[in-house]
């Protein structure tokens, strides 16, 4: 094996220290700010760099695999799979690894453990300064996921000032914050698309490479020690993947340790980065520098007489695949079997080869470290985490980004057509209702329960599910409380949850003839606004225990047509074995709630020609009851803080 198949540790110029920190629990208000280009130093404030030198050994990760029988009535069984499987190494700051390999095996899986997001059966250890992961080190993290995840209605400057106004410090002022994002907006190229929305699948927004840069940009605001990206040219032409990869290669140069997975780069970006792992079936099979790859394999005896791209070639033989004897290779009848033998043989090699030599290294790394840290190593204390800015500023940034958002959806013209013509429509269908046709009357009302305890239900349940994805990426980075979050989500909801049904009522009450008292109109109001909330709660609670919208939907449907049966209309005597479900449908206590404001006790009604008769005695109504009503509005205040608590619990366990 060549010398220097291990890539020593690189040299920087004075400009950035690099002496590790004595400890990894600086302030939390201190923030980097260390760019590759030049900058202003008056109007940047002076801040402090961390470098951060990764080391990873022996790591190894299983997951459970779970088989149903075949036959009816069999039981599940499980068995265990081996994604990683003792895969060492160490970078650098100022250096690019990149993970190498075939899909699935297992670049992903290692670059989310290296991000301190990995669960389950990780064994190994992974050092960052010789500590173990910490809230410290994941304010220092930057993860950029191979996916875009990203708020379409957004513009770039909108995404990266929110992104700024979360993490960065409160010690920084608002035009600070806006200052940092106009500097990494000029240092990624992105300009010319700056008032430019992300765009998503319904409408064309900004190009592929750019949204990439704009995630690239969300963990550059922090100016993080550690960079990891999963497969950042994924999706882009090769030129566009070169300025991403030559941007990544300049922020290493600033003293970041990065550290990117990639699936097949051209040779022009292979010969960017300074390491290589290269993994087969989740064994290593190479580790070191990437000009020397060709010759370590080369000594083994796999060389090509060939001019091929060094990733090409290296991706060949993780797939079991000698260049030179490919073509008979793929002919052969024992074609798995060769392939397994070429694997073996490589994997053997680098177990005698590299595994030793890096473990030696890694050994005499941390002798050589021992000294300088021994002293900090006898008061190390984590810190618990803290947060960057306060409980307020994040709940105030999530409600005005909220709204930022959904600006263009929020009153879309077709929910606004929707509400007002099914309000029409009622009002025509209903039109000055005499006080005689009692009957119609309480439909009204029970219409009223119905369609806003159903309605406002279904737009809730896709809330949760459809922002899972930023939901985990935000959360990961650390980026605001979970409280702070849903607070100002659901918050955020109630303009256009409660104009809605406001301009309804106004509607349909007055066209269908009801008590026009204004009192009377006034409570109407408030109780189906009340309906609408604890509707809400529940979709909420739905999508965010199932966090799947089909699933939630089908809940959602099923749980109205009970509520609808048991509502108290269509049938006033339920058999007593089954008469608990009306208690728990909400639109039941909205509908006796809508009766207990528009009749009183005293109120009667012509039950037939020149007959007066009392309202309480009309049997639909005397079912209700207009009694204890106040326990029914608590009742409701139950499920409305209920539901919503539910679906608050259910969100911490999204990981």
């Amino acid at each position: 094996m060549p010398q220097n198949c291990i890539a020593p540790k690189p040299e920087y110029s004075n400009s950035i220290p690099v002496e590790e920190p004595p400890e990894m629990t600086e302030p939390h208000n201190s923030i980097i700010l260390s760019y590759p280009i030049q900058i202003n130093e008056q109007s940047l404030p002076k801040l402090t760099m961390y470098p951060i030198t990764l080391k990873f050994e022996e790591l190894t990760y299983k997951v459970k695999l779970e088989h149903k029988g075949l036959c009816w009535g069999s039981t599940w069984s499980s068995t265990e799979k081996a994604i990683l499987k003792g895969v060492t190494g160490m970078v650098f700051p100022g250096e690019i690894l990149a993970m190498l390999g075939p899909s699935g095996s297992g670049k992903t899986t290692l670059l989310t453990a290296l991000g301190g997001r990995l669960g389950g059966k990780l064994s190994g250890k992974i050092t960052y300064n010789n500590q173990p992961f910490s809230g410290s080190i994941k304010r220092r993290t930057g993860f950029v996921t191979q996916d875009d995840v990203l708020y379409p209605h957004l513009t770039v400057t909108e995404t990266l000032v929110f992104t700024a106004l979360l993490r960065l410090p409160n010690s920084l002022t608002r035009d600070e914050k806006v200052q940092h994002v106009e500097h990494v907006i000029n240092e990624l190229g992105l300009t010319r698309c700056r008032s430019s929305m992300i765009g998503g699948p319904l409408f064309r927004g900004i190009s592929g490479g750019e949204k990439k840069r704009v995630s690239i940009g969300q963990e550059m605001l922090i100016n993080p020690s550690l960079l990891l990206l999963d497969e950042p040219t994924s999706g882009l032409d090769s030129t566009t993947a070169q300025r991403i990869i030559n941007t990544i290669k300049s922020l290493a140069s600033g003293g970041r340790t990065v550290v990117t997975t990639i699936h097949q780069p051209s040779s022009r970006l292979y010969h960017v980065f300074d390491k290589v792992v290269l993994l087969s079936e989740g064994y290593p099979i190479y580790y070191g520098s990437a000009s020397t790859a060709m010759e370590y394999f080369s000594s083994l005896g796999f060389s090509t007489s060939m001019t091929v791209n060094p990733a090409d070639f290296l991706l060949d033989l993780a797939n079991g695949i000698a260049q030179e004897n490919m073509h008979a290779t793929e002919q052969s009848e024992n074609q798995e079997q060769e392939r397994k033998l070429v694997r073996e043989a490589l994997i053997s090699a680098y177990d005698m080869n590299i595994a030793t030599k890096l473990k030696a290294e890694l050994c005499s790394l941390e002798v050589n470290n021992h000294n300088t840290t021994k002293d900090a190593t006898a008061k190390n204390h984590i810190k618990p985490e803290q947060w960057c800015t306060s409980w307020w500023h994040q709940f105030k940034v999530l409600l005005q980004r909220g709204l930022r958002e959904r600006r263009y959806e929020a009153f879309n013209r077709l929910r606004i057509f929707q509400v007002v013509s099914v309000s029409f429509l009622g009002g025509l269908l209903w039109w000055r209702t005499p006080e005689s046709h009692i009957e119609d009357r309480i439909a009204l009302l029970f219409f009223f329960s119905v369609f806003w305890g159903f309605y406002p239900l279904y737009n809730a349940v896709f809330t949760f599910p459809q922002e899972r994805r930023m939901l985990i990426k935000e959360r990961s980075s650390g980026m605001y409380k979970l409280s702070s979050y849903f607070l100002a989500r659901t918050i955020g909801d109630l303009p256009l949850e409660l104009a809605l049904p406001t301009a309804f009522v106004f509607i349909i009450y007055w066209m269908g003839g009801l008590k026009p008292h204004p009192m009377t109109f006034a409570l109407t109001l408030l109780v189906v606004l009340y309906s609408v909330l604890v509707s809400q709660s529940l979709g909420l609670a739905f999508g965010a225990i199932l966090m799947e919208v089909k699933q939630a939907t089908t809940l959602a449907s099923v749980t109205t047509l009970v509520f609808l049966i048991a509502g108290g209309y269509y049938i006033q005597q339920i058999p007593p074995f089954i008469e608990w479900l009306k208690y728990l449908s909400y639109s039941y206590y909205c509908y006796k709630l809508l009766l207990g404001v528009q009749y009183s006790d005293d109120d009667k009604y012509e039950c037939s020609k020149g007959v007066l008769c009392k309202v309480e005695d009309f049997p639909p109504i005397k079912s209700m009851g207009f009694n204890h009503l106040w326990i029914d509005v608590s009742i409701m205040a139950i499920m409305l803080v209920g539901y919503r608590l539910i679906a608050y619990l259910a969100l911490q366990r999204v990981r």
